[in-house]
C-alpha cells in the first residue's frame, strides 16, 4: 500500500532571537553559574525591544526584599507610544522561582559575588528572557 507522506502540522522549530549581548562582562568578569529569567515589562518595552534598543552595558542584577531586580538596564522610550512611553532606565522586576532567587540571588551576597545580565532575548514563544549570570570580577 502506498501512503503519502504526511506533511509537518505547526509552525516549523524557531530558535531564540537575540536582542543584546553584555560582551564586556564575559572579559571583566569570570562566569560561576547562569539562569534564564523572565523580565516584567510594559508594552512599550517589548515594542522597543523589538525594535533591537537596548544597552546591558551598565546593567547588573540586585537583591531587595525577597526579589530580584534589574538595575540599569537602558530600554529607550518607543516613539509611537506617546502618552503611554515608558521610563528608559528604570528598575524592572526578574522573574523566577522562589527556589531559584533563594539559591541563586543567595549566593550573590556573598563577598566579590555580582549579578550581571549577559544577555537579552525572544525565546522560541516571543517571550522577552534575560540570561543572568552569577560573576566574580577578575
Amino acid at each position: 500500500m502506498n501512503q503519502k507522506p504526511s506533511k509537518p502540522t505547526g509552525k516549523p522549530a524557531q530558535k531564540s532571537r537575540p536582542i543584546a549581548e553584555n560582551r564586556k562582562a564575559r572579559h571583566r568578569f569570570s562566569v560561576l553559574e547562569t539562569l534564564e529569567c523572565g523580565l516584567a515589562l510594559v508594552g512599550s518595552e517589548v515594542k522597543s525591544l523589538r525594535d533591537g534598543k537596548v544597552s546591558l552595558d551598565e546593567a547588573y542584577g540586585r537583591v531587595k526584599d525577597g526579589q530580584v531586580w534589574l538595575v540599569g538596564c537602558d530600554i529607550p522610550e518607543y516613539p509611537n507610544a506617546s502618552l503611554w512611553n515608558h521610563e528608559p532606565k528604570r528598575t524592572r522586576k526578574l522573574l523566577m522561582h522562589q527556589r531559584e532567587m533563594d539559591r541563586f540571588a543567595g549566593r550573590a551576597k556573598e563577598k566579590g559575588l555580582t549579578l550581571v545580565p549577559l544577555k537579552l532575548y525572544f525565546n522560541e514563544r516571543g517571550i522577552a528572557k534575560v540570561l543572568l549570570g552569577l560573576c566574580r570580577g577578575k
